[in-house]
Formats: structure tokens, sequence, C-alpha cells
């Protein structure tokens, strides 16, 4: 936890230095994609589960999401929260994102068009709540890289399609109502596709 804390101390005062150096416009947005996860499970869930498909419950699910930033000619930098939720074969998972991060632009002509890309750290929060099993969740780190195009629509709004990837180590366990623990399960990585829309002021 020590590390997370030093963590956002650094991501915060590296925003700030970028604010203070140049002048910045404002923005905020909204985004929706897909998210897929990468569960790495025990061998005891595998066991006593019989190897259950938990990439499945989070698996081209609907994911929304949030940000607000600052931005200039040279890129911008962000913070975003994110939800997505998904189940199969009655196992329930939920995922949060809360990340700070900075993308450069390179722009494409004189029309509004540009390629990003970036980095993002920050936390997870991975829920375990399936039906007939004690809820359980667990907070870790992420950190990742993103890339995609945006484009200039009028003088203040711009759209995005855009990929990130993202490393974590948030974990829960499973275990029955009135049970022990039958296994856990680490969330090893994300990925995520989506589209967004922005507004400057």
């Amino acid at each position: 936890m020590l590390t997370l804390k030093k963590l956002a101390i650094a991501s915060a005062i590296l925003c700030a230095s970028v604010g203070v150096a140049q002048a910045n416009e404002n923005f905020i947005g909204l985004t929706w994609g897909e998210t897929s996860d990468n569960i790495q499970k025990s061998a005891e869930l595998n066991r006593n589960l019989n190897n259950p498909k938990l990439d499945s419950a989070i698996n081209n699910s609907g994911t929304w999401g949030v940000r607000a930033g600052q931005q200039n000619e040279r890129g911008r930098y962000y913070a975003t929260y994110e939800y997505t939720s998904g189940s199969h074969d009655g196992l329930k998972l939920r995922q949060q994102n809360l990340l700070g991060s900075y993308d450069a632009f390179l722009p494409l002509g004189d029309r509004g068009t540009k390629l990003f890309g970036g980095g993002s750290a920050g936390l997870v929060k991975l829920e375990q709540d399936s039906p007939g099993y004690s809820r359980d969740s667990d907070i870790g780190y992420a950190i990742g890289v993103q890339a995609g195009i945006l484009q200039d629509i009028g003088k203040n709004a711009s759209l995005e399609g855009g990929y990130r990837y993202l490393r974590t180590n948030a974990s829960t366990e499973m275990s029955p109502h009135g049970g022990s623990k039958v296994g856990s399960l680490d969330l090893h990585s994300s990925s995520q596709i989506y589209l967004g829309a922005n507004y400057r002021f």
C-alpha cells in the first residue's frame, strides 16, 4: 500500500509540473467500449470447481468510463474512472479502474486528426459476487499503455477510438456461503477497445 501511495503522489507532482509548464485546455469526456480479462486461477480453485472458465466472465463486456484532464498541442493528461461487470456459468465478476494517464499527440495533416499513445497507472478493484458464494474484493495496482486516433469536431469537441492494455495484481477468493475457501483468482491483465467523446473548455 505504501508503494501505491508513492505512485499516487508522484503522478500528482508530474501532472502539476506539466500543467505549469504549458498553457492547457481543460476537457471532460465519456467512453464506451469492451473489456476482456485474463484471469489466473489457483490449482485449488481448478480442482474444487472443475476448472471454471473465469476468463469468460468479463469477456468483451460493455465498459463505460468518465474522464477529466487537460491537453495542449503536444499531448494530454487525465484521470479516468471505468466500470465493467460480467458473468459466466453462474460466476460473476466486477472490475473498476481508477487511472491517471498521459498521451503524446502526433498530428496528421491540418484537419484536427491526431494519433495518440501513452501510459496509464493507478488502481483496479476486482470483486467476486457469484450467487452462492461470499462476496470478496481486492484493490491492486494497474499499469499499462494505450494508443488510438483522435479527431477534432468543431472548435471544442473531439471523438476518438483507442485500445488500452493493463497489467494488474488484484486478487479475490471464492468461499461458498457458510463454507471454507475453495480457491483464489488473480486478475493478471485486461484489454479494452473503446470509443470516446470529449469536450474542451
